[in-house]
Order: C-alpha cells, then structure tokens, then sequence
C-alpha cells in the first residue's frame, strides 16, 4: 500500500488534487446536511443575518475559493503550504458550486426544481477530479510516446479533433457528455454522433426544415427524459437531500386554514330526501 501511495500520489504531486477533492465533496456533504436541519428547525445552527442581510454560504466560500487559488498557485505542488492551499480550495468550491443554481438564477431557488442543478453541478466536478486524479490527461491526451512528443503532430490532431467533439455536443443540448468528454474522449464523440436533443441550438439551426429528423429527436428525448427523470431525481435528492415536507395532523396550526370550521352564519348544508311527495 506504501508503494502504490508514493507511486501514484506522491511521486506524480496528486496529494493537493486529493486533498482538495476530498475537502470539496466533504464540505458539500456538511453544508447540505445543515441547510436541511436549519430547514427543519433542529439543532442550533440558523441562518445567517446581520442586519436583516441574508448571507448564503456561497459568499464565504467565493472567499475561501480566492484564497485557496492564489495560496496554491504560490505555493507550488509539494509541502504542507500546498496541502493547506488545496483543502481550502476545496472547501470554498463546496460551499460556491452547492449555491450553483441560486448564482445561475439570481434567485433563492436552493430547495425548488432550478435547485437540483447545483446538485448535477456538483456530481460533475467530483467526476472531473476522480478522473483528473485517475491519470486522464484534458482533451484525451493520455500516455504520450516519445515519438509524438518530438513531433506534437499527434498531440495537436488528438486535442482539436476531441475539441471539436466536445464542442458538437455542446451544442447538441449534452452539456454533461461534453464536460465529461474534456477527459473521455469517447464520451464526447457519442454526443457528437447522435441526435440533438429538440430544444438545442444544433436542433434549431439544422434540424429547421427536416421534420423527420426533428420528429425523431423529439420521440426519442421525450422517451430517455420520461424514463430516466424520476430514477435521476431521486438519486439527486438522495444526493442533495430532498426537501422535508411536513403533513399537518390534527393539532397542527398550519392545518387549521385550509377548512374553515362552521358557524352559525354558514351553517352545514342538510340533505333532503324525496319521500315521492308533490
């Protein structure tokens, strides 16, 4: 085990990328699981307003993010300084990236449907840092030979062919292939091979005149979204943590203004029978 640490993560200076992909999915962990009590009204913690101003966690982590970077960048890739920098780092891109939705929509929109993009945010980034942490190289550009180092005409036509991928799905409505296919290839080549999703630019410019085409990537999306959106919704909230909802039971005052109860000036409305009487 001692081997393989000082072979894969020392020697190479991945303990900053670990340490910092650690600390981010640790800090969103924490934080979600604190919004959801202040939610919920346990515990002490409470939200945060001096002065009738409410601070979202997202502010103090823009702090810790700018921090973290200009320390890292400093510090270089080995010492303790290193590791400080990317746990800090790290921290602030989980408390900026779990408020990613609230940024996009200007709007408090943490425990809506808008809301879950922080969430797809998030899973993505801690992806990107797996993979960037397994060896993938941006752009596929993997275990390069000697041969293509001296020429980089490999390199060069690897990168902007795999580019260009990833830019077609893009703009065929696959955001989540194209940020995964900076480090898979193949994954963007598949986004870039298939059909666009119907409400995309690459639909709107080139699926404009060919109705069949439009028809069948319209079926085709409208069947993918109708199958996988409940399982991946509730992997999210599994993920997030879903909104605690609350049933009013009897005693329960939230519950008292949804049937207003009788009085004399509305009184309850009596059933007549027909006795077959004129």
């Amino acid at each position: 085990m001692g081997a393989w640490w000082d072979r894969n993560i020392i020697d190479p200076g991945k303990l900053p990328l670990l340490l910092a992909l650690a600390a981010f999915i640790l800090a969103f962990v924490v934080v979600r699981g604190i919004t959801r009590l202040i939610r919920a009204g346990k515990g002490p913690f409470h939200n945060l307003t001096p002065g009738g101003l409410h601070i979202h966690h997202a502010v103090p982590g823009v702090l810790l993010m700018v921090a973290g970077g200009f320390c890292a960048v400093g510090s270089g890739r080995q010492g303790i300084g290193a590791g400080i920098a990317a746990v800090v780092f790290g921290v602030g891109a989980g408390l900026v990236l779990d408020e990613f939705a609230l940024i996009l929509h200007l709007s408090d929109v943490y425990w809506t449907e808008q809301g879950r993009q922080s969430v797809e945010v998030v899973v993505m980034a801690a992806a990107l840092g797996v993979l960037v942490l397994a060896g993938f190289s941006p752009l596929g550009v993997a275990d390069v030979g000697p041969e293509e180092h001296d020429g980089r005409t490999g390199v060069i036509i690897g990168t902007l062919v795999n580019f260009c991928f990833v830019v077609v799905a893009l703009l065929k409505g696959k955001p989540r292939m194209a940020v995964l296919g900076v480090l898979v290839p193949l994954l963007a080549l598949v986004g870039a091979v298939r059909l666009a999703r119907p409400d995309s630019f690459w639909a709107r410019r080139f699926y404009h005149d060919r109705h069949r085409t439009r028809a069948r990537a319209t079926l085709r999306y409208y069947r993918r979204d109708r199958r996988w959106a409940g399982p991946r919704h509730r992997l999210e909230n599994l993920i997030g943590g879903a909104p605690i909802r609350r049933r009013p039971g009897r005693g329960d005052p939230r519950g008292s203004d949804r049937r207003p109860p009788r009085t004399e000036a509305h009184p309850p409305r009596r059933r007549h029978r027909h006795d077959g009487r004129a």
